[in-house]
């Protein structure tokens, strides 16, 4: 029997990678990749807003919002114990909106606080959830320091119902169309993470689109399936009162995008509608013929893929003032 050297597990000092805060660990926590370590953790997919951000009279660390339910998503988080004024920082956001997550990251939570996310998720609805998590650093040998993110306190039943809502999609009743689709999505799911596409994949529901984030409440990628005009698309679907405004600054954009994507996008403003999308399309495919589906499938991945990695940081970078200036000085 072959031997194997062991490393052992040594545990980091937070200051000693964080020296503040606001300064180091907020804009750590708030790239992309870390959010997704904490979002894993707590089962919920996060799509940052911004750092150090007013909601109304509220400010919070970072702000986030959920795309399943686009409810707010809030993170307060320390380098030190738990304290009373963070405490009730939590509870004047809970106050003033009308739902809401409330992540509470510390190193660590005393008994007193944890009791008292326990007892705020025993008497609030479902509304509002409320989660602390004790963060840790731990290296191996001479390894980077890698994070993790204990759950110290989580919403009644969460991991409990997260379970059963999946269940409830898979087993709800459908026709043969719509189990079609359900099992559609779920080969596409499965290809790209064969792949290892850098996409995320969500939970596959029994209709004719499928979503991705893109890292931006508000835009979203998704995958489409048109049996009547035998086609498949990808877009990017941009929603909310400030879409149209978004559209343009991305249009101005057009010509280094298309080049960046390697073909023509369908640039599609919607007039009739709040929402505006861009897209690509391939004709003449029935997406009711499984046979068809791996060749579809990859046709599909590759397009979200070039689509996400020309789209990605240009969203997170749209500013809409840009748009209201302008439309100021041309009024």
């Amino acid at each position: 029997m072959s031997e194997y050297r062991l490393g052992t597990l040594q545990r980091v000092e937070l200051r000693d990678i964080w020296l503040s805060e606001a300064a180091d660990f907020t804009p750590w926590l708030a790239r992309e990749e870390n959010l997704a370590i904490l979002g894993e953790t707590i089962g919920v997919e996060l799509e940052l807003e911004a750092q150090e951000k007013n909601v109304g009279p509220f400010r919070a660390d970072i702000l986030c919002k959920d795309p399943d339910t686009d409810n707010w998503v809030l993170i307060e988080n320390q380098l030190a114990r738990t304290d009373h004024s963070h405490l009730g920082q939590l509870l004047t956001y809970a106050a003033g909106l009308q739902a809401v997550t409330i992540v509470w990251v510390a190193a660590p939570f005393i008994d007193e606080h944890r009791a008292t996310l326990d007892w705020l998720n025993e008497i609030t609805d479902g509304r509002f959830r409320f989660f602390g998590l004790e963060v840790e650093l731990w290296r191996i040998g001479d390894s980077p320091p890698a994070p993790r993110f204990n759950v110290v306190s989580k919403p009644n039943d969460w991991t409990r119902s997260v379970g059963r809502a999946a269940r409830q999609i898979d087993e709800m009743p459908t026709t043969e169309t719509k189990a079609q689709q359900l099992r559609y999505w779920q080969a596409l799911n499965a290809h790209i993470e064969a792949r290892q596409a850098d996409i995320r994949t969500r939970t596959p529901r029994p209709q004719h689109w499928t979503t991705f984030s893109i890292g931006r409440s508000g835009f979203q990628l998704a995958a489409k399936v048109n049996t009547v005009d035998n086609r498949i698309g990808v877009e990017l679907f941009i929603r909310g009162d400030d879409a149209k405004g978004y559209f343009f600054l991305l249009r101005e954009q057009k010509e280094e995008i298309d080049r960046a994507v390697g073909e023509a996008l369908s640039w599609e403003d919607l007039p009739e509608r709040i929402g505006s999308r861009i897209a690509l399309y391939k004709e003449s495919v029935d997406p009711t013929d499984e046979a068809d589906w791996p060749a579809q499938h990859e046709w599909m991945t590759d397009a979200l893929v070039r689509l996400d990695g020309a789209l990605r940081q240009r969203v997170r970078a749209l500013d809409i003032e840009e748009v209201r200036e302008s439309a100021k000085d041309s009024g």
